[in-house]
């Protein structure tokens, strides 16, 4: 279905973009054309941190329980457009409406969750050196945040930081990929309804260039990207050359290690689920199974019977499992490194092709056996339904296996022994720790990110997300009606008292 032409959002106006060309968004299931999204030039970039610049000063003076009052008028209509969101998704992105929705889901609960810290955001007191003298460290805000987002998440990564970024007294200019612009304005719409002022939430869009013309825009202070390690590597480099600020979140290459005392039917299922939901394409997937010898062989044989069960197609059938990829260049990117594995010796024993669809970009969920280490679909985030399977002895190469590559993102661990789990939640060198459950699903009061390549240190979600888009200031009160000395003479001060 052909949707209206899409326009950016810049100081409270619905507009064009200054080039007035535009570039269409596709759904990847029937290769048609949803909606022609603006073209945002470098000019366009400017207007929007300019708006937001101007609507900076009343933004951040008023009252933090104030602005929490608008976040949670915007959690209630997420929940009253949770459907019709859903189903733009997935027509947009293609992953399955139970999918979908829970994206929605996460974009309310966070909405609630962060309208809530408007009247928390603590900062805290400590005691002083100086007598009548009181000391305090408070969050304050940094001003224009430039938000770049994927579009395997189009509502729950933005809301991951636009929201602690608006809570925190900031303004923002979103930049959504390319492929789920029309997602992205529906979003911006719920916060225009609920009462959020002109130029406080700003969208372009475009592509690349217009990413990077955010990246060079001088007025904004945070730069907050989530994509690819080579281009926000590049993001990184750019921002920092300017002075900015930078949060990033890239790449995975998640693994679940199964030792032989743990369950088989629940590895199995969470296998599945973390290998193949959002047809592989999150940055939390399960892409290699790290398993024990002696479990292996059981574990294999269950794992390749419930793929074949995987009901492949449309994301608005109730009855799909696993929709397409976004687009044909990520369908001929698993396509490259399916034959990379087939010719560094890893033997398929599921999938392995497209799936005939007729139209779309639909692969078949895929199982690599005989898997090295050293291999690179055993190293390399593929970003689709494909899942290496790596035997091993015993925990200790397990934990060595998982730990090698460049990414630290997300681990899991199958196991039914308590020693086992705690040494795994000990030495697992990834931000997120699960333990019998998949690599997926975090929740938004914890923080999420992960180390090494994957990102540069900082968090989403959690109490950690206001620290991407606050600064502290510390305080000191000084009643004692006199300039004290700085150094500390404990003898006099206790003979003054």
């Amino acid at each position: 279905m052909m949707h209206d032409g899409l326009m950016n959002y810049i100081g409270g106006k619905w507009t064009e973009a200054s080039s007035q060309e535009t570039f269409p968004t596709t759904n990847p299931a029937t290769e048609e054309i949803i909606a022609l999204a603006p073209r945002s030039t470098a000019d366009d970039v400017d207007n929007a941190v300019q708006a937001a610049r101007s609507a900076y000063k009343a933004w951040r003076l008023t009252p933090a329980p104030r602005r929490g009052e608008i976040l949670f008028r915007a959690a209630h209509l997420l929940s009253e457009r949770k459907e019709e969101l859903a189903r733009l998704m997935t027509q947009e992105m293609g992953k399955i409406l139970a999918e979908t929705r829970g994206d929605v889901q996460e974009a309310i609960d966070m909405a609630y969750y962060m309208g809530g810290e408007g009247r928390r955001m603590h900062g805290y007191t400590a005691p002083v050196e100086m007598p009548n003298k009181f000391g305090m460290a408070m969050r304050d805000s940094v001003g224009v945040v430039g938000l770049i987002t994927p579009w395997n998440f189009p509502v729950a990564v933005p809301s991951w930081k636009m929201l602690p970024a608006l809570i925190a007294g900031n303004t923002v200019v979103y930049k959504p990929s390319e492929d789920t612009p029309a997602t992205a304005a529906a979003f911006v719409k719920v916060f225009e309804e609920a009462g959020l002022p002109a130029g406080v939430l700003n969208l372009i869009t475009g592509a690349g260039d217009t990413g990077a013309a955010l990246v060079a825009n001088r007025d904004v202070r945070v730069i907050s990207f989530t994509g690819s390690t080579e281009t926000g590597l590049r993001v990184y480099t750019q921002a920092a050359s300017l002075g900015k600020k930078v949060c990033l979140e890239m790449g995975g290459k998640n693994a679940i290690l199964v030792l032989d005392d743990a369950n088989l039917d629940l590895a199995v299922e969470a296998v599945t689920w973390s290998a193949f939901g959002t047809t592989g394409q999150r940055c939390t997937a399960t892409s290699r199974l790290i398993v024990q010898k002696g479990i292996k062989a059981k574990l294999v044989e269950a794992l390749e019977a419930k793929a074949r069960t995987i009901k492949v197609g449309y994301g608005l059938d109730e009855t799909v499992n696993m929709g397409p990829l976004v687009n044909e260049k990520a369908l001929t990117k698993v396509e490259k490194y399916v034959e990379i594995g087939r010719q560094e010796g890893a033997r398929v024993i599921v999938g392995g092709t497209r799936a005939d669809m007729g139209q779309g970009y639909f692969f078949m969920p895929t199982l690599f056996d005989q898997v090295r280490r050293d291999m690179r679909i055993a190293r390399e985030e593929i970003f689709g339904p494909v899942l290496s399977i790596i035997e091993v002895a015993d925990l200790d190469e397990a934990i060595e296996a998982n730990n090698e590559v460049a990414y630290g993102l997300s681990s899991s661990i199958f196991t039914e022994n308590v020693n086992a789990a705690f040494r795994a939640i000990r030495d697992l060198t990834t931000g997120i720790v699960y333990i019998n459950h998949g690599t997926t699903g975090a929740e938004i009061q914890f923080p999420f990110g992960g180390t090494r390549g994957t990102g540069n240190g900082m968090r989403e979600a959690g109490q950690a997300a206001l620290d991407s888009f606050t600064e502290w200031k510390s305080v000191y009160i000084d009643y004692s009606g006199r300039l004290q000395r700085a150094q500390i003479d404990t003898e006099a001060i206790l003979r003054d008292s």
